[in-house]
């Protein structure tokens, strides 16, 4: 199967193993992986903070550079939805519009992918360790993603996955809004980061850097033994 690779800024800034882990684990299973290097930002950033027409700008562009591709992946709920939800309140051109027509159905979370349409929930790892799960906002929201990413870790081999407390409840990241109100978004994350402690986990596991960069600033803060990975790092730690 055939897939183009989008790596979202963050990713490609601040997180390049999480691009990698994802490469890996794509190959291994036996996709066909095109990586467009002409690619950049889907345009959230400025779409959340009201900048509509520089976010419409971004968009057409990546409907553009992705215009050819059967399926698109990408290791982020936020801006896959982005791309699938929210293009459509753009003022697209007629032209991008039928892009995004056909490709607002085959962009999709790398855990999203590999349970819904590869079919695949056990891909043979094994990581012997504690962790647990925090449910990103944009994935569990807007993408309505909660048990493909549970099932995956599940299948590992030697792992324990823990139940987190308020699993759902947002980490306090929010991009712009831990700019904007940032008391706010600290405390929000103090508590994440609470609960995180409380269940024992060796890892705390998620499916956005965004989120994880966040959660690890009050880990670090707190010299917490707790570590981060994305689940496209987990899996292919495994491997």
């Amino acid at each position: 199967m055939k897939i183009s690779l989008f790596i979202p800024c963050i990713v490609d800034q601040f997180a390049p193993q999480t691009a990698i882990s994802t490469f890996k684990v794509l190959r291994k299973l036996g996709c066909d992986v095109d990586y467009p290097f002409e690619q950049t930002c889907c345009g959230q950033p400025a779409f959340n903070t009201g900048y509509h027409h520089e976010a419409k700008i971004c968009a057409e562009r990546f409907l553009k550079i992705f215009s050819k591709s059967n399926y698109i992946v990408a290791p982020s709920g936020s801006c896959v939805a982005m791309v699938k939800n929210f293009y459509e309140e753009l003022d697209l051109s007629k032209e991008t519009l039928s892009i995004y027509q056909y490709l607002k159905n085959n962009i999709f979370e790398f855990s999203d992918f590999l349970v819904n349409i590869l079919k695949i929930e056990n891909i043979n790892a094994q990581f012997n360790a504690k962790v647990t799960y925090h449910d990103s906002c944009h994935l569990l929201r807007e993408l309505k993603i909660s048990n493909e990413p549970r099932k995956l870790i599940q299948n590992i081999k030697g792992i324990e996955l823990i139940n987190l407390n308020e699993s759902d409840t947002c980490c306090g990241f929010g991009g712009t809004f831990s700019v904007k109100f940032p008391e706010l978004s600290a405390a929000m994350t103090e508590e994440k980061v609470n609960n995180i402690e409380k269940s024992g986990a060796d890892y705390v596991i998620a499916n956005d850097v965004s989120c994880l960069l966040n959660i690890q600033g009050i880990l670090k803060k707190r010299n917490s033994r707790i570590k981060i990975l994305h689940i496209a790092e987990l899996l292919a730690l495994g491997m």
